[in-house]
């Protein structure tokens, strides 16, 4: 593991804790409040215009886009927590360098030193955007 001091790590673990628990209300909010989702049924089912069908569809696919990003978050912290197990925490994933504190603080499941995200973010900036 990098050289964190133990009151750092237990910063950062502090920190994923909590994460992780905002992360799971959020989830488990989002579901119960999928129950509202028959208004977006309803629009589908009633006769109604191509509008009405296009914004239920778009209603639901946010829905959808919002779960999936919180779920991801709680896999990521997940894996920080098994980094932190198998002493890989703090490591980066591409060069093998020292994350610092700094940034864990601010991004606690950071994978890659800031030299390699910035890298990382510009190799594939474009990736994700239709091209016409």
């Amino acid at each position: 593991m990098a050289a964190l001091h133990q009151s750092q790590l237990d910063q950062l673990v502090e920190k994923l804790k909590t994460d992780y628990q905002m992360l799971l209300r959020e989830v488990r909010t989002e579901l119960e409040n999928s129950g509202d989702q028959h208004r977006i049924d309803l629009l589908n089912s009633e006769p109604g215009d191509s509008g009405d069908e296009s914004m239920a569809n778009v209603l639901a696919d946010f829905n959808v886009a919002i779960l999936d990003r919180q779920v991801q978050g709680l896999r990521d912290i997940e894996a920080a927590f098994l980094r932190i197990k198998n002493e890989e925490y703090a490591v980066c994933i591409d060069c093998g360098g020292e994350i610092g504190f700094d940034r864990l603080m601010a991004y606690p499941t950071a994978k890659r030193c800031i030299v390699c995200q910035e890298r990382r973010e510009k190799q594939y900036a474009q990736e994700g955007h239709p091209k016409m």
